[in-house]
């Protein structure tokens, strides 16, 4: 295959990544046909044409997997050139591909070349670096294994133990399950087989497996004899009717692979009015030139001279980092000392320091066994199919940046670009966004990443507008070009005229004069032009936030994030932890209302001490309110610490997640017990998020026992229009103003109303200027935006009547999507 080879562990696929099917390398293709690597047999070539396997007359078997998760196209983007059985020449081709199709729609198109786990050889690599390569090219050289003593099977009298069970795999048994089987079956000393009707296959043997052609809803046969055979079988079987997270409804068919027409053309392109569309990760408008971001990746020299003394450089490197982090943590607040904090987490992890104390006892480098300590847990985080754990693995690699620099002696210097630079790059590390001076990078522009990573948090709280998933056609921008950046508007203008420059400057300056005006006027409280009273708060997740939502007028927290306390670290905080750091949040606010979340954990947010397992849909599965009640004396444990906080009643409680007015009662009978505990006589203010559509459409129901409603806008959006907001695929299509979104905040405020409660936002929308007057004229009284936005938001709402605003949320509610929505809130604001 014509690609850019590299290493095996750069596969986003533990499966591969880690070795589980055999060892060779990888390459990411840059043309479209795989050539048969050696003379041989074709052994087997899934259904969907993404992976075929070669038998050399040697006996070796040779795996070459195209891109990761590929079985899940059914076949789309690939045309088999040959079938199970042929004979192949070296250099004959196997199969073409659509590169394109492949790339936009597969996780990863890099593609393991390896040979399966056998007895017979071991592979040596021809090459440990990157590198190009052309289809011919030598990838790796099979050495025969020296010969072993055959060791006796075990065998058991009488009858063989079998289960039989329907397969419930979405794509059949290819390379992952296979692998997974075959992982299982080496723990036993018994022979085991899987068949299916007359075909049978060593559930040992990857490639056995794949040949079953086993598929959804197919009735297979685990079976097993020797001394451990029912232990054997009761764990394949239990193994493979778990799904291993690729589970399918089983009444369900796998379609043949048919062929398809021609892919549409990339998303990723440069209008013809040269604008480029990205999802945005941090609001606001800049001006610049195009600068790109080039950082090579660091040469390592996989080979050590000595366990000892590389062992004390890794040992040191990290030392000297952890150090620094603690360093960077003292001097810094809000979302970039949590982030520092969690790297510092991830700089302790155990498993990290095992396997790479491993490597280096096996002759690595003290470089090299770091990197191969850290791509695999990155490739796992990948793997998961879980954007926002993806997101997570750019701090790993951060992480391996900074400890390589420090053992090079080689630490990259300050990032240092011109004024008035719009930065380019293929993705950024939170580390190097930190290290730009904001003082002339004005705003950034990449491929990759996504809008809930560190990076797009660090652009938010720095002020920098950002855009991601831009895809490659940011390459075709020139280096030193004019652009106007509108993440507002989620578009990169490449080729802006002098009158689109002299609209953008004049708009730059008008937000900078209003700015300054909002805050010189942000301590008073907020009303509407005609008296109208609507609180402004803040979403804090730190003191540090607490401080900066004081100083910017905040009338107090409308969502305290307590996940800070829980998240990136092993043990479960304290109640005294707890406790000292809610009564030091509510002392930074100044007796202001401190609304605090009970934990919002699970899903897209885990925490490795909470026993939560893989879930296929985290979104919709043990997250919010529902881990509380599986872990009932966590939750009893922080309602404890908030009503510990003095002065009593400063404190509210909202749960999170709600979804039926049961949950809400669950939780206040713990509340009132542990009042009672506590010797408190007031009573305490218990609200909800309304977040789910059943929490918004029964929002009449929970007003009757809660006390207040706050509409949490970016999970009630993903629900309501079942679009993962994480999900760079489908994020440029999430808008809150739908007009689902709106009409379902509207039944929330007149539900609310019905019991005379207050509803707020603490969501998206309560920092889009767009947004405010039609919360308000729905009915929101209360907004908790983000605090450098609170001035901004403040003086909005100071200029709004409540008249104009119920006939603009009036106009928005028969809309019949969120482009028109947003095209009638540009011309109220006007």
């Amino acid at each position: 295959m014509q690609g850019w080879r590299c290493a095996l562990a750069d596969v986003p696929d533990p499966v591969f990544a880690q070795g589980m099917l055999g060892a060779g390398v990888a390459i990411d293709p840059t043309g479209d046909t795989v050539h048969a690597p050696c003379d041989g047999t074709v052994r087997a070539l899934q259904p969907t044409g993404h992976a075929v396997t070669i038998a050399a007359a040697e006996g070796a078997e040779v795996l070459i997997h195209v891109g990761v998760d590929t079985v899940a196209l059914g076949g789309r983007g690939f045309t088999p050139l040959v079938a199970a059985g042929d004979r192949v020449r070296r250099g004959d081709p196997l199969i073409r591909f659509d590169l394109d199709l492949l790339v936009r729609e597969a996780p990863s198109v890099i593609t393991p070349v390896l040979m399966l786990d056998s007895d017979l050889y071991a592979v040596s690599l021809l090459a440990d670096d990157d590198g190009p390569v052309a289809v011919g090219d030598p990838l790796f050289t099979l050495a025969p294994k020296a010969a072993s003593t055959p060791v006796a099977q075990s065998t058991v009298e009488g009858a063989v133990v079998a289960q039989e069970l329907q397969l419930p795999l979405a794509h059949g048994i290819h390379a992952r399950p296979a692998a997974r089987i075959r992982e299982t079956a080496v723990r036993f000393s018994a022979e085991i087989t899987i068949s299916k009707g007359e075909q049978v296959a060593n559930a040992r043997s990857p490639v056995a497996l794949l040949t079953l052609g086993a598929r959804l809803g197919d009735t297979i046969r685990v079976e097993a004899h020797g001394a451990d055979a029912e232990a054997a079988v009761e764990a394949v079987a239990s193994l493979i009717a778990s799904g291993m997270g690729e589970a399918a409804d089983p009444k369900q068919a796998t379609p043949a692979p048919q062929p398809v027409a021609a892919a549409p053309a990339p998303v990723s392109t440069i209008g013809a009015d040269g604008k480029l569309a990205g999802v945005t990760a941090s609001a606001g408008l800049a001006i610049g030139h195009a600068r790109r971001l080039h950082l090579a990746e660091l040469a390592v020299d996989p080979i050590g001279v000595g366990a000892e003394e590389e062992q004390a450089r890794l040992d040191q490197a990290i030392r000297t980092l952890a150090k620094r982090l603690e360093s960077e943590t003292v001097t810094t607040s809000g979302p970039r000392r949590s982030i520092l904090a969690a790297h510092a987490a991830m700089l302790e992890d155990e498993g990290l320091a095992d396997a790479a104390r491993t490597a280096i006892g096996k002759g690595a480098s003290a470089g090299h066994a770091w990197r191969e300590a850290i791509r695999p847990q990155a490739a796992a985080l990948r793997a998961t199919g879980d954007s926002h754990l993806a997101e997570r693995a750019d701090d790993m690699l951060d992480l391996e940046r900074r400890v390589l620099s420090l053992l090079a002696g080689v630490e990259d210097a300050p990032i240092a670009f011109p004024p008035d630079t719009i930065l380019l790059a293929e993705d950024l590390l939170p580390s190097q966004l930190m290290a730009l001076d904001p003082a002339n990078v004005v705003g950034f522009c990449v491929e990759k990443g996504g809008p809930t990573s560190h990076v797009a948090i660090l652009a938010a709280s720095m002020g920098l507008p950002a855009l991601v998933a831009t895809g490659p056609a940011l390459h075709g921008i020139a280096e030193g070009s004019m652009l106007i950046l509108d993440a507002d508007a989620g578009s990169l203008q490449t080729a802006p005229d002098a009158e689109m420059l002299a609209r953008a400057h004049a708009l730059v300056a008008e937000r900078r004069a209003r700015r300054a005006e909002a805050q010189a006027n942000a301590a008073a409280p907020c009303h509407m032009a005609g008296g109208e009273r609507i609180e402004v708060f803040a979403n804090l997740g730190s003191r540090a936030d607490a401080e900066i939502a004081v100083a910017n007028g905040a009338e107090g927290c409308g969502l305290l994030r307590t996940e800070f306390l829980f998240l990136e670290r092993e043990t479960a905080p304290s109640l005294a932890e707890q406790t000292a750091e809610y009564q030091g949040i509510a002392d930074a606010l100044g007796g202001r209302s401190l609304i605090v979340r009970l934990l919002d954990i699970g899903g897209d947010k885990p925490a490795p001490y909470l026993p939560i397992p893989p879930e296929e849909n985290p979104a919709l599965g043990l997250r919010g309110i529902r881990v509380g009640f599986a872990n009932p004396q966590l939750l009893e444990d922080q309602i404890r610490a908030i009503l510990r906080v003095q002065p009593t009643g400063q404190c509210r409680i909202m749960i999170p997640m709600i979804a039926s007015l049961d949950e809400l009662r669950r939780v206040r009978e713990v509340v009132d017990r542990v009042r009672a505990e506590l010797g408190l006589t007031e009573p305490v203010s218990v609200g909800v998020m309304i977040e789910t559509p059943a929490a918004a459409v029964t929002a009449d129901l929970l007003a009757s026992e809660a006390d207040f409603l706050s509409v949490g806008t970016n999970d009630l959006t993903q629900y309501a229009l079942a679009m993962d907001r994480g999900n760079p695929a489908v994020a440029g299509a999430i808008d809150g103003l739908h007009p689902a979104v709106l009409r379902m905040i509207a039944t929330t405020c007149l539900g609310a109303a019905r019991h005379d409660r207050w509803t707020g936002v603490c969501g998206g929308l309560a920092s889009d200027p767009l947004a405010v007057p039609i919360l308000i004229g729905l009915g929101v009284t209360e907004l908790s935006a983000t605090a450098a936005l609170v001035p901004e938001i403040k003086a909005l709402v100071a200029s709004l009547s409540m008249d104009a605003c119920r006939a603009h949320a009036a106009a928005a509610l028969q809309c019949r999507s969120a482009a028109e929505v947003r095209v009638l809130a540009r011309e109220f604001r006007a």
